[in-house]
């Protein structure tokens, strides 16, 4: 039988001797904790030195190799020193191997769940190989050595800063008589009255990270909230460890250490018990060792989940102010605007479209039925509409592409398009080719939004019957139909209705369309025209999806009575003046998602936990994990329409109140139009016999 000692300097509590089969040896492991006394350490080494085969030291500096600097601290050389005769390892090789693993599995196993991720390493010489994996993902690594090692309040942002600092410190930090020094430093009063002012600016940083990686007694200092909703890569994650990750409400843990016994061990035991079974020293293991081993025993990282299942995502999203207007209800422009004449407030316009990026809300609180959650951020730029389009392409593009390395710094794994943005130029599409994470405009679910809410209108209005063919028996007009959201407006009411009138100014896109529509549903009856005069009068559903800027779209006193006009335009197609005209016509603002959860985030203009369906399509695909460019381009494909549709159910998306220009409907506004409309026209169309 072989016997392995693990001295550690960590707790005696946890102290454990067993007996296991080990690479067809018989093995006996005994684990002796020091309480951090390096005294007991070196005579409880001494004790055991003629028994042991193999000695792993644990809880103590490891062997660090940090770029070109290779680092043995003077505690460990001691404690090595102390059996000359015998293998003496921290576990150094194995451990690098498994903490990069650790990283590749997760990776593998839940797709992209590192990409552009905030991650700060409470140790990042001890994590230098996890640091390594990490940067094929993101450039958002924080480092809190300077925190830890002398109190200074600065975070290290790359590995290069790492291997600079490594370099610089390393002859203080790894000499004996500095390492003494260093010590009497962290015990007087001042540096402890620092290490309280700079405690509290680390918590507020490990807040704002998405994966923390230390050892368990780095993290004991944080709280529920700083790790509520974190990842967090260590080792040696027993029951009780596990409960006090689900005591902070961690999400997810991955544990990279290998499993004996039924218990998680150090890598410093399997490497000295590897070390005995083939009769080597530890320098001279080398990967392919490790790796028989690996795979004989089937190790593996292990990804736990605390509370059960949870994931978190994260996702930015573009917005920008509608209009001159919404410019003034900002502070301190709402004081400018106050007091100035209107050719003070186009001046202001004007260089409000020249600002950078900023953040305009975080967004929290939106949590699937499958477990799944995400987090993001509303990311604003300056331009409205007008001063949008005032300017060629390429302008906004800037200003998107900065939104986009903006939003990979702050984690986002998705970007979305919204409003204005998405129709500059090519709809997204060089955005996408140039941006730093995927894109997509969202216009997929804003055309699957608007025919939801036009459907749960009309029926609730009542003015037409579904047909033997289970199509609405009525009319429906689109304007803006060889538009990216009005074509395919356009194809799904065709499925959906019984006649269609597609409406816009270019005549060969329109006959395109229609012969695309015919051959996709066969039996479809398409109409076409360049404006609505002539058949809006016959109308029973409209759809407006022009993006016409200001411009008038159609004439509503024109419409008859108790048609349902779904408006998906931003900005609005029908002004409010309009719509208050027609008391006896619905007139909706489409492409409301009602998000799951318990939403925060700032005003949008829309009810609480409501978002505009572009918005929407961002979060559903941030909840599937599919960080892809979904939605780009004018021409948009039904395939994708029907698949977000889908997925917003399965994520617990609902169609929000349908809603109006002055807010909500209510069961009473439905009952006006339907009275009005049936005072002052023919009888509702009934159903075909």
């Amino acid at each position: 039988m072989k016997t392995v000692v693990s001295v550690s300097q960590g707790s005696s509590e946890y102290d454990y001797e067993l007996e296991t089969e080990f690479l067809g040896q018989t093995f006996r492991v005994v684990r002796v904790g020091t309480d951090g006394n390096l005294e007991r350490a070196e005579a409880i080494l001494d004790s055991v030195r003629e028994q042991a085969d193999a000695i792993g030291l644990s809880m103590i500096h490891d062997h660090y190799q940090v770029g070109r600097e290779q680092l043995q601290h003077p505690d460990t050389a001691r404690l090595e020193a102390c059996v000359p005769d015998k293998p003496v390892t921290t576990g150094a090789g194995l451990r690098g191997i498994l903490q990069e693993w650790a990283v590749r599995h997760t990776q593998t196993e839940l797709g992209h769940f590192f990409d552009n991720a905030r991650v700060m390493f409470m140790n990042g010489q001890a994590g230098f190989r996890i640091a390594k994996a990490l940067s094929e993902h993101t450039d958002n690594l924080l480092f809190a050595d300077p925190y830890l090692d002398f109190g200074a309040p600065r975070l290290l942002t790359s590995l290069g800063q790492l291997e600079t600092y490594t370099r610089l410190t390393s002859p203080v930090m790894f000499s004996p008589n500095a390492v003494k020094v260093i010590e009497r430093l962290h015990r007087t009063p001042l540096y402890r009255m620092g290490e309280k002012l700079i405690s509290g600016s680390l918590h507020e940083s490990v807040k704002d990270c998405h994966v923390i990686v230390g050892a368990m007694g780095d993290l004991e200092m944080f709280s529920e909230r700083e790790l509520d909703g974190k990842t967090v890569i260590t080792s040696r994650v027993t029951e009780s460890a596990l409960d006090w990750f689900r005591s902070r409400k961690v999400a997810m843990v991955v544990d990279y250490s290998p499993w004996l016994e039924g218990r998680p061990v150090g890598v410093n035991v399997m490497e000295a018990m590897i070390s005995a079974a083939l009769s080597r020293t530890p320098e001279q293991l080398g990967a392919d060792d490790f790796l028989d081993v690996i795979e004989r025993l089937g190790i593996e990282p292990r990804i736990l989940y605390p509370n059960g299942y949870r994931r978190v995502n994260r996702f930015a999203f573009v917005i920008h102010p509608l209009s001159q207007q919404y410019l003034t209800k900002t502070p301190p422009l709402d004081w400018v605007a106050s007091v100035s004449p209107p050719a003070v407030m186009n001046l202001v316009e004007k260089a409000i479209a020249y600002t950078p990026p900023f953040v305009y809300s975080k967004v929290s609180g939106i949590t699937s039925p499958t477990g799944d959650e995400v987090e993001g951020w509303l990311i604003t730029v300056g331009g409205t509409p007008k001063e949008i389009m005032a300017h060629d392409p390429e302008f906004t593009y800037s200003r998107l592409l900065a939104a986009a390395k903006l939003a990979k710094k702050l984690g986002a794994q998705i970007m979305g398009l919204g409003a204005f943005t998405k129709v500059v130029g090519d709809a997204g599409i060089t955005v996408a080719k140039r941006a730093p994470l995927p894109i997509t405009t969202g216009n997929s679910y804003s055309a699957s939004g608007a025919l939801w809410a036009a459907h749960d209108a009309a029926r609730k209005v009542g003015r037409v019957g579904i047909g033997k063919s289970g199509k609405m028996a009525g009319k429906a007009m689109v304007v803006g139909a060889t538009g990216a959201i009005g074509s395919v407006c356009a194809r799904l009411l065709a499925k959906a209705v019984d006649e269609i009138y597609m409406v816009a100014p270019e005549a060969a896109k329109l006959l395109a369309l229609k012969e695309s529509i015919e051959l996709e549903t066969p039996g479809a009856i398409v109409h076409v025209a360049a404006t609505t005069d002539r058949d809006l009068s016959d109308m029973d559903m409209v759809v407006t999806a022009t993006s016409g800027a200001g411009k008038r779209i159609l004439d509503i006193m024109k419409v008859k009575p108790g048609c349902v006009i779904t408006d998906v335009a931003r900005p609005l197609d029908i002004p409010p003046e309009d719509v208050a005209k027609r008391p006896d016509v619905l007139v909706i603002e489409s492409g409301e998602i009602q998000l799951p959860g318990t939403v925060k985030m700032k005003d949008i203009g829309l009810p609480k936990g409501i978002a505009y369906a572009c918005l929407a399509e961002t979060i559903v695909l941030a909840l599937e994990a599919r960080f892809e460019n979904f939605t780009l381009g004018r021409n948009i494909e039904w395939e994708k329409v029907r698949e977000i549709y889908k997925l917003g159910l399965k994520h617990g998306m609902e169609l929000a109140a349908v809603s109006g220009v002055n807010g909500v409907f209510t069961e009473a506004d439905f009952e006006r139009v339907r009275t009005l409309a049936e005072e002052s026209s023919e009888p509702a169309l009934s159903s075909p016999a």
